[in-house]
């Protein structure tokens, strides 16, 4: 039976502090399809691709399939963050990052735990954030110190940024998780649509026009629904015989990397926010067609990766990890909430002068 290292603040301490410590937290969890197993799913569709999924034949022939991709993953995780909203229930995760809110069109609101780049972003170049923002990636790039990053966006230490259109200030992402499925066979699935009157015989359009309509989908006629609209062999899912599997990594030494006159404790702080984000249960709901659960059949399976490949077994879940990060948040000191106003005009100068 393989030990269990049991977890205590003074280990994790040792994850953020220790130079010469271990290299990686490893999960590798199995999910299930709601319907069980050999259910078919949906992946995510991508044009240009030959089924439609992006899907790679390896040597023995073989399939894989990615279920959710790392962007993808990191995009769900960080809106664990954002705090709750009308009659939801509280969200304990909200008070360990500032809450930033940008107002835009008729007095709505967006959280910067919504934005794809999160701080190297158009939303926040196009609010009055923007000079801070750039400030505080230029620090980073002069001295190293992410201080000012935390205070005002941590999560883009948790789950990477690039600010590719301004300060080229990269930040690698600590937190990375994926969702692949092996072994896979491809389905393809028909449909026809048929309308609910006959609007030739209504005199809306003769019948030359509904046979030219019927043989292009593309016509206005079929695109408005007044005619019937086969579709053949569309993406119909896919069956995984080697399963569904997350593959999640907290990378310790791109961690340690975080510096600054108040390192020990700013590491310590994302490594916190990092393994909320990681143990956290997410919502399996990625797509129609596919609603994924861990199986109960396989426990997940966190790993401590040493410098040297040897592998330690963790107790490691999200009650755990949130008392740390609680704990970790109020020694950094977080960040106060802000809004933020979008400005038409920044936006416009920001494509400007990237032309």
């Amino acid at each position: 039976m393989t030990d269990i290292l049991s977890l205590t603040d003074d280990i994790i301490h040792g994850w953020a502090d220790d130079p010469r410590g271990p290299v990686a937290l490893s999960l590798k969890q199995r999910l299930l399809p709601v319907e069980g197993e050999g259910a078919v799913f949906f992946p995510p569709t991508y044009a240009d691709t030959k089924n439609g999924y992006a899907i790679d034949e390896l040597s023995d022939g073989t399939k894989v399939v990615t279920v959710d991709s790392v962007g993808a993953q990191a995009n769900r995780m960080e809106p664990l963050f954002k705090r709750a909203e009308g009659d939801q229930p509280e969200n304990p995760l909200a008070a360990l990052v500032p809450q930033i809110d940008v107002v835009y069109g008729n007095e709505k609101t967006i959280s910067i735990l919504e934005a794809g780049h999160r701080l190297g972003d158009a939303l926040i170049r196009s609010t009055d954030l923007q000079e801070q923002a750039q400030a505080a990636f230029r620090h980073y790039l002069d001295t190293g110190d992410a201080d000012a990053i935390a205070k005002l966006a941590p999560t883009s230490l948790v789950f990477g940024a690039w600010d590719s259109r301004d300060t080229q200030a990269k930040l690698p992402r600590i937190v990375q998780s994926v969702i692949r499925a092996f072994d896979i066979d491809v389905l393809h699935r028909s449909a026809q649509y048929n309308p609910a009157l006959d609007y030739t015989a209504l005199g809306v359009f003769d019948e030359t026009d509904k046979a030219k309509a019927e043989r292009d989908a593309k016509s206005p006629l079929a695109q408005r629904g007044f005619v019937h609209v086969p579709s053949v062999n569309a993406p119909g899912g896919v069956i995984a015989r080697g399963g569904i599997w997350r593959s999640v990594t907290i990378n310790l030494v791109a961690l340690r990397q975080l510096g600054g006159t108040n390192g020990k404790a700013l590491r310590r702080y994302v490594l916190g926010l990092s393994l909320v984000a990681a143990t956290e249960p997410q919502d399996g709901f990625l797509r129609q067609g596919c609603l994924l659960t861990p199986d109960a059949e396989a426990p997940a399976d966190w790993q401590l990766v040493a410098r040297t490949g040897k592998r330690q077994a963790l107790a490691l879940d999200a009650d755990l990890a949130l008392a740390y990060a609680r704990g970790a948040a109020a020694a950094f000191g977080v960040g106060p909430d802000r809004r933020a106003t979008f400005n038409p005009a920044k936006a416009k100068a920001d494509v400007k002068a990237k032309g």
